[in-house]
């Protein structure tokens, strides 16, 4: 990864529409799973996907604020309940009025971090559903449940055609190895195949997810954790991924037989 990235990368942009991946830590940190956030501007406000937990949260406000006003933030989304991935929230609510985006699982889990009002904790209900930004653009909640969270969903921006993936495709990558962009899907399947087989639960249920975003043709897939799948590697990882045998399926590996 090049030294300039690690402050953040506008994958995606015209007139009035940003996806922009916001950087990571310029220092590995041994034993830490390293997470990518990422933030979508429309029209001069913001949508933040997946901004991390506590530890994360002043390295994210610094990011944010290199594109847009943190008080412009009117929407949070969370992928799933991970701590990783929300047990900052009441951070995120002290600094902005953003209205917080969750599977409808997960609403009453997240006052277990810290939160006193939920007045702005909207559930999404499991078959998904859409945000209108303020431009008429339209994120797409797409279902993503079991993968590995039984309440998950991806989001998907059909103005840069870009897919949010939360924990799916996830790499993770050793010291000094990181790349933003995964563009030889081959090269990376040892960095997520152990992952993968572990926590997704069961081939019937990634076949289902790939076959809905195939649908999408998305031109790129970003996940929480590793690098960013453009190009030909979008292809190559969902042909993998829907012939998985993984969870479930190998239940005497994990009980024995």
């Amino acid at each position: 990864m090049e030294e300039k990235d690690v402050y953040g990368k506008v994958l995606y942009e015209d007139d009035n529409h940003k996806y922009i991946w916001l950087g990571t830590e310029n220092k590995y940190r041994k034993g830490v799973i390293q997470t990518m956030q990422y933030l979508i501007i429309d029209n001069g406000r913001g949508t933040l996907l997946d901004p991390g937990g506590v530890h994360l949260f002043s390295r994210v406000v610094a990011s944010v604020s290199r594109f847009i006003s943190i008080d412009k933030i009117d929407t949070i989304f969370f992928s799933h309940q991970d701590p990783d991935v929300s047990s900052g929230i009441a951070l995120w609510l002290g600094v902005t009025k953003a209205k917080v985006y969750i599977s409808s699982l997960w609403t009453r889990f997240l006052p277990h971090f810290g939160i006193v009002d939920t007045s702005r904790v909207l559930p999404i209900e499991d078959k998904g559903g859409t945000l209108r930004l303020s431009s008429g653009t339209e994120l797409q909640f797409v279902p993503s449940h079991f993968m590995h969270s039984p309440g998950q969903f991806s989001l998907y921006d059909p103005r840069s055609k870009i897919l949010f993936t939360g924990d799916i495709g996830a790499a993770v990558f050793g010291e000094g190895q990181e790349t933003l962009f995964i563009d030889d899907f081959k090269q990376n399947i040892h960095l997520i195949e152990g992952f993968h087989v572990r926590y997704m639960n069961s081939n019937a249920v990634v076949k289902k997810w790939c076959s809905i975003v195939r649908a999408l043709n998305p031109e790129m897939i970003a996940p929480q954790h590793g690098g960013i799948y453009r190009g030909k590697a979008v292809q190559d990882f969902l042909g993998w991924l829907s012939e998985l045998r993984c969870g479930a399926d190998r239940l005497n590996e994990y009980f024995g037989s």
